[in-house]
């Protein structure tokens, strides 16, 4: 199949099936229609999705397990997505992160690799560069 080889292709297929796990992302933004987009997207590849409207929705709700990805807006209110991941590294949660953003402002991708985001991508993401990029992060992740 089309699909089979094409989620092989991005690296979520195999070994997840191996082990009889199911990769988790989970995707902070507060646009609904990119959050739902985002989220399609990835179900359709398989991935298990959780959606938060915000940064502070995220931190304060009830998860059974870390999701192995974050998929994270820059700006939020109340708390940015810069600002996420700089209190999950303080709080000793690594996780690796791909940041969205509409605004590429000059020294924002480089804050965002010290606060420890593995990629970061201009809006509008095409689904090959998300799912290329969340393919990076999950290799990241096997590496820590």
């Amino acid at each position: 199949m089309a699909e089979d080889a094409a989620w092989r292709h991005h690296g979520g297929g195999t070994d997840i099936e191996q082990s009889g796990l199911q990769t988790e992302i989970a995707i902070i933004d507060d646009d609904a229609m990119v959050r739902g987009s985002v989220a399609r997207l990835l179900k359709a590849y398989s991935y298990s999705v959780q959606t938060y409207e915000s940064a502070l929705d995220f931190l304060s709700s009830k998860r059974e397990q870390i999701p192995d990805c974050l998929i994270v807006d820059q700006h939020m209110e109340h708390m940015t997505g810069e600002q996420l991941l700089y209190h999950l590294a303080r709080s000793g949660t690594r996780i690796p992160a791909i940041v969205l953003t509409g605004h590429n402002v000059p020294g924002t991708q480089e804050r965002f690799q010290q606060a420890g985001a593995v990629r970061f991508l201009e809006k509008p993401v095409t689904p090959d560069q998300l799912l290329r990029a969340i393919e990076a992060a999950l290799h990241t992740k096997l590496l820590h």
